[in-house]
């Protein structure tokens, strides 16, 4: 809570899936060990997905109930997608009128834990071709955002997308898209990426001020996000950072 948390990934690794998932598990009840909160989830590329949306709140609440004896008057589907507030952006000046309206809507729904954006980096990549206003736009909403995280010690989930970055020897490499000035603005900077088997993903934390970096695999399934185990050592992608720009090489991801 009270952070910042950006997503990165290239397209179809499971960044919408794992969002959908977050606003699933932030309504887990207290007597199973959740925070009993509501979402808002912030679409400005039309991502959000009912269909998905239930199967994963359908194996969330049958976990809760087989492994808590949940009463079944207590948590279900409808009450589910009743605490997730869903907000449609199609253009940079929806979104931004989104954020800074959003401190009066959480004053009236202090239940809300989790704020969702889907993806931050889809208008500025497509809306705004001057440099210097999409800078100003983006410092505006991402100190708004820091203020409503701790304010209101709720946690602010943005997604990213990855673009790519050449060096003096013209060797490419996937970064996440916005540039170095919006990477200082998130508390925890993620990187989705595929596993060359093709079989999983990995999630590989790049920024943090409390964990150390690392890497987890994970899967996308019909119940939503799951974890992967395995039976020997798998090696993790290799995240470099140069010039202070985390990135990936192609041959990890295709």
């Amino acid at each position: 809570m009270s952070k910042v948390t950006e997503i990165s990934g290239i397209a179809g690794v499971g960044k919408t899936q794992l969002c959908l998932q977050l606003c699933v598990t932030v309504q887990i009840p207290e007597q199973c060990g959740g925070v009993q909160g509501q979402a808002i989830f912030i679409d400005t590329e039309g991502s959000f997905n009912v269909s998905r949306l239930e199967d994963m709140s359908q194996a969330c609440v049958e976990h809760c109930r087989n492994t808590m004896n949940l009463p079944f008057d207590v948590w279900n589907l409808e009450s589910i997608r009743d605490n997730i507030f869903v907000f449609r952006c199609k253009e940079v000046t929806d979104l931004l009128s989104c954020v800074m309206v959003l401190k009066e809507f959480l004053k009236s729904h202090c239940q809300v834990k989790l704020i969702v954006i889907d993806s931050l980096a889809f208008h500025f990549r497509h809306d705004l071709e001057n440099t210097a206003l999409r800078s100003r736009v983006l410092h505006k909403i991402a100190a708004e955002l820091s203020r409503l995280a701790v304010d209101f010690k709720i946690a602010v989930v943005v997604t990213n997308q990855m673009t790519t970055k050449f060096d003096s020897k013209g060797q490419g490499r996937l970064t996440p898209a916005l540039g170095t000035s919006w990477g200082h603005a998130p508390t925890f900077r993620l990187i989705l990426d595929w596993d060359p088997s093709r079989s999983f993903r990995w999630a590989t934390l790049i920024k943090s001020s409390s964990l150390p970096s690392g890497s987890a695999p994970y899967q996308v399934t019909k119940d939503g996000i799951r974890d992967v185990f395995f039976e020997k050592e798998t090696t993790p992608p290799v995240v470099n950072v140069e010039d202070g720009i985390p990135g990936i090489s192609f041959n990890s991801v295709f």
